[in-house]
C-alpha cells in the first residue's frame, strides 16, 4: 500500500487529539463549577446547590473517564509513530508530562473518588476539599501539557547535542515566550465551553418544567460566569495573538492569508486562499483594519507569505479559515451573554421561550471553537514539530509504513466511533433525567466487611482435611 506514513500519522494524530480535547475542554470547567456548588452548599446549607452539584459530578465522573481511556492513547501513539520525535525531545519534554502525572493525575484520581462515593461518610467539608482538589488536578493538567506544547510553538532554555534537545534553564523551558497567552487562552476557553454546557443544560430543564429550582441556578450562575469570562477571551485572545505575531509570524500571516509584506494591511473577512497562485480569490477586506487590530497600530507591518521559503510555510487554507469560525464563534457568545443580560435587567431572563431555545441549541459551541483553535495552533505551527528547528517528516519513526498507519487509525477510528456516541447517550440520559428530586439518594457504600468471621477451613474440601 503506498501512502505517506507522515501524512497519514498527522491525521491519526488530528483525530485522536481531536476527540480527546473535547474532554478536558468540558472537565476543567466543570470541575471548578462543581466545586463552586460544594463550596455554596457548606455555606449556606441550601439544598438546590447540593442537587445541582450531585447532577453534574455524575456526568462529570462519565467525561473524566472517557478522557483517562483517550489520554493515555497519546503517549502510546507518539511511541508508535513519532518515534524521532520523542527521541529528540524526551530529554525535555517528559520531565513536563511526568510533572503533569505526578502533581495533577494524582489529584484527580485521588480525590475523585471520595467526590463520587464519599458524601455519606465523610464530613461535608471534606467532600468540599474533595471537590477543590479534582478542580485543581485539572488546572494543573493544564498547566503542564499547555507549557510542553507551548514549549513546541516557542522553544527556549535548551541546547542542542548530537541532534537531541537538552535542557539548560528549565524556568525558561516552562516559561516560554507562548506559554502564559495559550494557558490563560485556553482554559477560559475551557471554562467558557463548560459555562455553555450548563447554560443549555439550565435551559433545557427550565423548558421542561421537571426541576426548574436547579435550572435557574445552572442557568443564572453560568450566565453571570460567562458575562465576565467571554469579553475576558476576546482581551486575552488579542494578546495572543501579539504574541503570535512576535514569535511566530509564518503562522499569523496564514491565519490571515497575507502573502506580501506590508504596512496599513486591510482585514481580510472572506477569501479562497490559492497556494499555487500566492494570492486570494474572492476576497472581502477592511482597508487598514488588518495592521491596527493585528499590531494595535495603523501603519504597523505585518510580514507576508513570500517573506518565507515555500517549505517553511504552513498549510493557508486550514488555519484561515479555521481562526474565522473560531473568531464567528466568540461573536455569537459575546450576543447571547449581551442579550442575556439585557433579559436579566428587564426581569425576563427565565421567562423568555426564544432565548431559553436559543441558549440550548448554542450548548456545544464552546466545542466547534476549542476545535476551531486547536487547528489554527496545531496546522499554523507545520511544517515542525518543535517550531523552527525539528520537521514534522522527520519525527515520524524510520521503520513505519503507511499500511501500518492505515491500520491502526481505522482501529481507533472503530473504537472511537463506539465510545463516544455511546459517552455522549450516558451523559445526555443523566441530562433528561435531571438532578435528583431529593437529597441522600447515594447508593449504600460497601465497606468490605464480611457478614461473618471468615472460618478458612471451612474452604477446604473434606476430601484434603488431614
Amino acid at each position: 500500500m503506498d501512502v505517506d506514513p507522515v501524512f497519514m500519522s498527522r491525521l491519526q494524530f488530528a483525530w485522536v487529539i481531536g476527540w480527546h480535547i473535547l474532554l478536558p475542554a468540558f472537565t476543567v470547567g466543570s470541575a471548578a463549577y462543581i466545586a463552586v456548588l460544594e463550596g455554596f452548599h457548606l455555606v449556606s446549607g441550601r439544598d438546590v446547590y447540593l442537587r445541582v452539584s450531585m447532577f453534574w459530578i455524575r456526568i462529570f465522573s462519565v467525561a473524566f473517564g472517557m478522557g483517562v481511556v483517550t489520554g493515555v492513547v497519546m503517549p502510546f501513539q507518539i511511541g508508535t509513530n513519532w518515534s524521532r520525535y520523542a527521541d529528540a525531545t524526551s530529554n525535555v519534554l517528559s520531565p513536563l508530562f511526568a510533572y503533569e502525572g505526578l502533581t495533577a493525575f494524582f489529584l484527580e484520581a485521588g480525590f475523585l473518588g471520595v467526590l463520587l462515593f464519599g458524601r455519606t461518610v465523610v464530613p461535608r467539608w471534606a467532600h468540599f476539599v474533595a471537590a477543590l482538589m479534582v478542580a485543581a488536578g485539572t488546572l494543573f493538567s493544564s498547566f503542564w501539557i499547555l507549557s510542553a506544547n507551548s514549549w513546541m510553538q516557542t522553544p527556549a532554555g535548551y541546547e542542542i547535542i548530537d541532534g537531541r534537545f537538552y535542557p539548560v534553564d528549565w524556568i525558561k523551558i516552562i516559561f516560554n515566550p507562548s506559554f502564559l497567552s495559550r494557558l490563560s487562552h485556553t482554559v477560559v476557553a475551557f471554562f467558557i465551553t463548560a459555562g455553555f454546557v450548563a447554560l443549555g443544560a439550565g435551559a433545557y430543564l427550565i423548558r421542561r418544567r421537571r426541576f426548574p429550582a436547579e435550572g435557574r441556578i445552572m442557568l443564572s450562575m453560568t450566565l453571570w460566569l460567562l458575562t465576565a469570562l467571554v469579553p475576558l477571551q476576546i482581551f486575552l485572545g488579542d494578546h495572543h495573538g501579539l504574541n503570535t505575531l512576535e514569535h511566530q509570524p509564518a503562522k499569523l500571516a496564514a491565519i490571515e492569508a497575507r502573502w506580501e509584506t506590508g504596512r496599513s494591511v486591510p482585514l481580510t473577512l472572506f477569501a479562497i486562499p490559492d497556494e499555487k497562485a500566492e494570492s486570494n480569490r474572492a476576497a472581502i477586506e477592511v482597508p487598514g483594519l488588518g495592521s491596527l487590530i493585528l499590531t494595535h497600530k495603523l501603519g504597523g507591518e505585518i510580514k507576508g507569505l513570500k517573506d518565507f521559503s515555500p517549505d517553511q510555510r504552513p498549510p493557508v487554507a486550514v488555519p484561515f479559515f479555521a481562526f474565522r469560525i473560531m473568531v464567528g464563534c466568540g461573536v455569537l457568545m459575546l450576543g447571547v451573554v449581551l442579550i442575556g443580560g439585557w433579559l436579566r435587567w428587564r426581569g425576563r431572563l427565565m421567562e423568555t421561550p426564544w432565548y431559553l431555545l436559543s441558549c440550548l441549541l448554542i450548548s456545544p459551541i464552546g466545542f466547534i471553537a476549542v476545535i476551531a483553535g486547536w487547528a489554527v495552533t496545531e496546522v499554523g505551527r507545520q511544517p515542525w514539530t518543535v517550531y523552527g528547528l525539528l520537521r514534522t517528516a522527520h519525527s515520524v519513526s524510520p521503520s513505519l509504513t503507511g499500511r501500518d498507519v492505515v491500520i491502526s487509525l481505522a482501529a481507533y477510528m472503530t473504537v472511537y466511533l463506539i465510545m463516544y456516541p455511546a459517552g455522549l447517550l450516558l451523559m445526555l440520559r443523566i441530562v433528561r433525567a435531571g438532578p435528583a428530586s431529593q437529597v441522600g439518594q447515594d447508593a449504600t457504600i460497601a465497606g468490605g466487611r464480611p457478614k461473618a468471621p471468615v472460618l478458612a477451613g471451612a474452604a477446604i474440601p473434606a476430601e484434603r482435611e488431614p
